[in-house]
């Protein structure tokens, strides 16, 4: 029997930031999957968490604790996949450090991913937008900040993540204005900035203020912007464009919309895909074409494109039967009938 607590620490700790260069966020969701993992592999075995050994997480247990995240969290497929993911990993990394348990290992990776529905990607059209952009007051310090932080994120179609990461050397206003997007999977992107943009940036570096952090975006505590924090912020000006734009109204938006609707326009105006995925910072195509789904400017394309094939022009005429059957004394005497 293997203890898992000390190979689990070595794999948060070593194996995932030093070995693998993983980034903050997926350590950060690597150790909360194998929390709820241990609380429930905890809770089933009646074992201290510090205790549990390899051999106790077979498949069967994996298989029910992924069941747990749909039918007692209510995650969903994707979540449930993320957690799958995580547990795989580390089962890789457990192939070399406990030779003897390699069959245990290779039933559990051998559990399948959920399929999950694709869906059309939840995007704004341009005047919903709009209303955002113009919710912050500018007139304000933290309005300032709003509206730069809402530009930014909607023109480079950044992650939250990269947008509450970017520092302030990051951004190049002079001679050409660019900012520098650390992306996931260590992918850098260098971006130019609309003239709005850099008006909206230039005014909040203006009052941002000597402070010790090189974040770019801080909060009311002159701290770094947290993705809880921006989420609020973008949550509350949500609700008071949505008093101008009624369309906006009871609708959940997050921060990734505001990255979908600048893909979307990004493939509206150039109607180039590869240009779409590096200005997103996609490590593959695959996943850029989920916006050709959701263009429909690109099945306007292809309607226009096709000839269809012509109908055969005739006019309906109905069979003696039929007629008599709709006559009214045919009718009257079925209903007396039925009566």
């Amino acid at each position: 029997m293997t203890l898992i607590a000390s190979h689990i620490t070595v794999f948060l700790q070593q194996r995932l930031p030093v070995e693998r260069r993983a980034s903050f966020n997926t350590c950060d969701s690597y150790a909360y999957a194998f929390k709820l993992l241990f609380e429930y592999a905890s809770d089933r075995l009646k074992v201290p968490p510090s205790q549990l050994h390899l051999e106790q997480l077979d498949s069967d247990l994996i298989v029910a604790f992924l069941n747990h995240l749909e039918t007692k969290r209510h995650n969903g497929p994707s979540s449930r996949n993320t957690r799958l993911a995580a547990i795989k990993s580390f089962m890789h990394f457990m192939e070399y450090r406990v030779p003897t348990a390699l069959e245990h290992i290779r039933r559990v990776l051998a559990i399948p991913s959920k399929k999950a529905d694709t869906r059309l990607v939840r995007h704004l059209c341009i005047e919903e937008m709009q209303c955002i952009l113009d919710a912050p007051v500018p007139s304000r310090r933290d309005g300032i900040r709003d509206r730069a932080m809402l530009h930014l994120c909607f023109a480079a179609g950044l992650r939250v993540s990269e947008l509450v990461g970017m520092r302030l050397d990051d951004v190049q206003l002079r001679p050409h204005p660019s900012v520098l997007v650390h992306g996931k999977g260590r992918r850098d992107r260098c971006l130019p900035l609309w003239k709005e943009t850099t008006s909206a940036l230039r005014a909040w570096i203006a009052v941002r203020g000597p402070v010790q952090v090189p974040e770019l975006f801080l909060n009311a505590h002159g701290e770094p912007m947290t993705r809880s924090g921006f989420e609020y912020i973008l949550h509350k000006h949500v609700r008071t464009a949505a008093s101008r734009c009624p369309s906006l109204a009871n609708r959940r938006i997050s921060p990734h919309v505001l990255r979908h609707t600048c893909a979307l326009r990004v493939l509206e105006a150039t109607k180039d895909l590869r240009r779409v995925s590096l200005w997103l910072g996609h490590a593959h195509m695959q996943t850029t074409e989920m916006y050709t789904r959701a263009d429909p400017s690109v099945r306007l394309e292809v309607l226009e494109a096709v000839t269809p094939p012509k109908l055969r022009s005739g006019r309906f005429k109905a069979t003696d039967a039929l007629i008599a059957s709709l006559m009214p004394s045919s009718v009257m005497r079925r209903g007396e009938r039925q009566i």
